[in-house]
């Protein structure tokens, strides 16, 4: 098994609207892990991905889509755009998602987390010119951590399986597809109307996939040339990221070996 570490805005790589998480977390996302050969007779698959067939057909669609437009939008981003402004992209995403993080800080029960991000989100929409900077981990060394309705449902023990390809949004299950729902649903910049907002909002979530999708252009294409079964990667990452984010990077002691 292959671990890799994706670098991901704090979405969710699953909390933006059905145009940014979906490519977000998913296209791009899952891209590594244990690679396999799919099912056949004597390999009847994952038991948790009882729609495998269904599944990789969707898979492939996404991924011709990814190849057409997402990938090369995302290279001509990284050969255009300076490194400074996307670092200052960058930062205003993450720092707009923030009030999502604190709400579901709270709900998880975790009022330690929730008081960090409230000062985050405090520090950076002052100090950091609107969100455009981050000084709250530049200057005042505060931790940042990115939390959505998907990972409190996993914490009220919401089960993960079965697992799901979306159409365009990709990898997921029902448990996340109703949190990415609520996030959506919930976010107060969406409560937000003015002249052109809604330009703004597209705006909004296709930056997010395309800093996302930018940021791991070297990490993803590495993963794709070393996989035996791209699709069981990405099955197997996504799980992992996910997994990782419900217990907060805390190491995983449920399946341990008795001694």
């Amino acid at each position: 098994m292959v671990r890799v570490s994706i670098d991901r805005p704090s979405l969710p790589p699953h909390k933006t609207a059905m145009w940014g998480r979906l490519p977000i977390a998913v296209l791009m996302l899952g891209l590594a892990g244990c690679a396999g050969t799919g099912a056949t007779p004597s390999n009847p698959g994952d038991p948790a991905d009882p729609d495998e067939a269904s599944n990789r057909a969707i898979f492939s669609t996404n991924q011709t889509l990814d190849r057409l437009f997402l990938g090369r939008t995302a290279r001509a981003y990284n050969a255009a755009v300076p490194h400074f402004v996307r670092d200052r992209v960058h930062d205003l995403i993450v720092n707009l998602d923030l009030p999502g993080t604190f709400a579901n800080d709270v709900l998880q029960g975790q009022p330690k987390r929730a008081g960090q991000t409230l000062a985050r989100l405090a520090v950076n929409a002052t100090a950091g010119l609107g969100g455009l900077f981050d000084p709250a981990t530049d200057r005042f060394h505060m931790p940042s951590h990115a939390e959505d309705f998907g990972q409190t449902l996993a914490v009220w023990g919401v089960p993960r399986d079965p697992y799901w390809v979306l159409p365009v949004l990709g990898p997921s299950s029902p448990r996340d597809a109703i949190g990415l729902a609520v996030d959506i649903g919930a976010d107060p910049l969406n409560f937000i109307h003015f002249k052109q907002h809604l330009w703004w909002e597209a705006g909004r979530e296709y930056m997010k996939v395309l800093d996302l999708r930018a940021r791991n252009l070297e990490t993803l294409d590495d993963i794709e040339r070393n996989s035996v079964d791209y699709y069981a990667s990405m099955r197997s990452l996504y799980r992992q990221l996910r997994d990782n984010e419900v217990r907060n990077g805390a190491p995983d002691t449920k399946d341990l070996p008795d001694f």
